[in-house]
């Protein structure tokens, strides 16, 4: 099985990668399960690239029966050093209109029940979370935005209109059900900029892994919180998404052909570097078996 360079996690919207050469399908294994789909492998503007569907191909599954760690896993099998995420996002300010995009860079989890490290069991290791966004990757989707939106974009009616929002704070709800207007205005007092259901454990756990993890946050509406705004629904939310899917496709694809080319450095490529508390000589084989494409 060859190996990729980058990873996409393809979100709601976005179940394959039209620019993707050569697929082909690998049915992985995990010591944490099976992924949410087949990984498809391929080329991207020559560039190793493996992608999966978060939710599976048709949309199979809600956000907490993602198996988050199966997918990272697996990613980190395929050899991904640089992950990078697709997502639809509510907003919480005024100034995140729906059609935007935002490369949130910190992170609010509020999620319940998923398994969100990678540790435990005879292993224990604190790792940082502080910049889970690698600014370096990020930096790149940035540019790869801007060159997608410079371009005109008339494929997708035109990109006026389109604002790049380059920060943020996403906050991550379990769901599947949407906010209350309460809870709506309670995230915008946390400062929150943007809201969704499947960043977390996500970012925490590519981070576990050492992978240079970016996402890009699609917005298709304003949450529940907008006075003048019509509150987010399903069939609003997604007619959204896919006016913009074919540009979150050149996105992606001009964010690969950068990153392709240019390799950066990341500090996310030696996260475990001060982290690990439980040693590999002092983990037991079957601990050690399990962490060990993590650990390298």
């Amino acid at each position: 099985m060859s190996q990729a360079l980058v990873g996409i996690m393809g979100g709601s919207g976005l179940y394959q990668m039209d620019a993707l050469q050569g697929a082909q399908e690998h049915l992985m294994d995990t010591p944490f399960g099976t992924p949410s789909d087949v990984l498809v492998s391929g080329r991207v503007s020559g560039v190793p690239v493996a992608f999966l569907a978060r939710h599976g191909r048709g949309h199979r599954l809600l956000p907490s029966e993602v198996p988050y760690r199966a997918n990272i896993h697996a990613m980190k099998q395929l050899g991904v050093r640089y992950l990078l995420s697709v997502s639809a996002v509510g907003s919480l300010r005024e100034d995140f209109k729906p059609m935007d995009m935002v490369l949130p860079d910190q992170f609010i989890d509020l999620t319940k029940s998923r398994e969100s490290s990678f540790f435990g069991q005879g292993a224990v290791a604190h790792v940082s979370m502080a910049q889970l966004v690698c600014p370096a990757a990020a930096g790149v989707m940035a540019r790869a935005v801007r060159n997608v939106l410079a371009a005109g974009d008339s494929a997708d009616g035109g990109a006026e209109g389109v604002t790049l929002h380059e920060g943020g704070t996403y906050v991550c709800i379990e769901g599947p059900q949407f906010s209350s207007v309460a809870e709506s205005n309670w995230y915008r007092g946390m400062g929150a900029s943007v809201i969704g259901m499947t960043n977390m454990p996500e970012a925490k756990l590519a981070h576990e892994a050492q992978i240079a993890y970016t996402t890009l946050a699609m917005v298709t509406d304003y949450d529940c919180w907008h006075p003048r705004e019509a509150n987010v629904n399903a069939n609003m939310a997604l007619a959204n998404l896919l006016q913009n899917a074919g540009r979150a496709q050149r996105v992606v694809a001009e964010a690969i052909r950068l990153l392709g080319a240019e390799q950066p450095a990341s500090d996310a490529h030696t996260a475990l570097k001060n982290a690990l508390v439980t040693q590999p000589g002092n983990m037991a084989p079957e601990v050690r078996q399990r962490l060990s494409v993590l650990l390298t």
